[in-house]
């Protein structure tokens, strides 16, 4: 790993306010008014250690392989209610065995792409549920995980990357609202293997 700065890096005017103009106006934009960027931080190297990575804290999947979990089988488990959200549901695939994606075994690798068009077409049996989002995001965690947004059908504003913006400044799901959606995924996704778990079981 490159711990100096490149030259993508020595162009970068740190410091400084960059403008927000591309984005304003976009029909994907979520913000109005006088919208200001936060001043660019100068870069962190070496990076800090992610959870799960030596030095950082311990990876919360290992410690806690079921905790806030609403589906499981015998090598992923679909974790979801990670904090109050403005979706109908938010949810992290991982799988049970500590990887990261570069270490993925083939035969998880080969399930993969199966498992991210089960979980999204799980996500789509939730009323109210237009599209399923996924994406990976792998800067906090080491242990692998995927993230999937359920998009409201019917709400356009709603597309694209600002997907999870909306869901942390919409009001957010009620407790009830969640645990059914919850059991409606995780009932979806047992029709094929593993059971629900947590909420998802009751």
């Amino acid at each position: 790993m490159n711990l100096r700065p490149a030259a993508y890096h020595q162009r970068l005017p740190y410091g400084e306010r960059v403008s927000p103009e591309p984005l304003l106006g976009g029909p994907f934009f979520a913000f109005d008014g006088d919208v200001q960027v936060v001043p660019l931080a100068e870069p962190v190297l070496p990076e800090p250690p992610r959870a799960g990575e030596e030095g950082g804290q311990p990876c919360p999947t290992c410690t806690g392989p079921e905790s806030l979990a609403i589906w499981g089988d015998e090598r992923w488990v679909l974790k979801a209610g990670l904090e109050p959200t403005g979706l109908p549901i938010v949810a992290l695939l991982v799988p049970r065995e500590h990887y990261r994606l570069d270490t993925l075994p083939p035969e998880l690798l080969t399930e993969l792409g199966p498992m991210i068009q089960r979980v999204a077409g799980a996500i789509r049996r939730i009323d109210g549920v237009g599209r399923t989002h996924f994406s990976r995001f792998g800067d906090g965690n080491d242990h692998f995980h995927i993230w999937f947004l359920a998009r409201p059908v019917g709400m356009m504003q709603l597309r694209g990357p600002l997907l999870s913006v909306w869901g942390d400044i919409l009001p957010p799901v009620p407790d009830e609202e969640f645990e059914a959606n919850a059991r409606t995924v995780a009932t979806a996704l047992a029709e094929v293997s593993g059971r629900p778990l947590g909420v998802a079981a009751g």
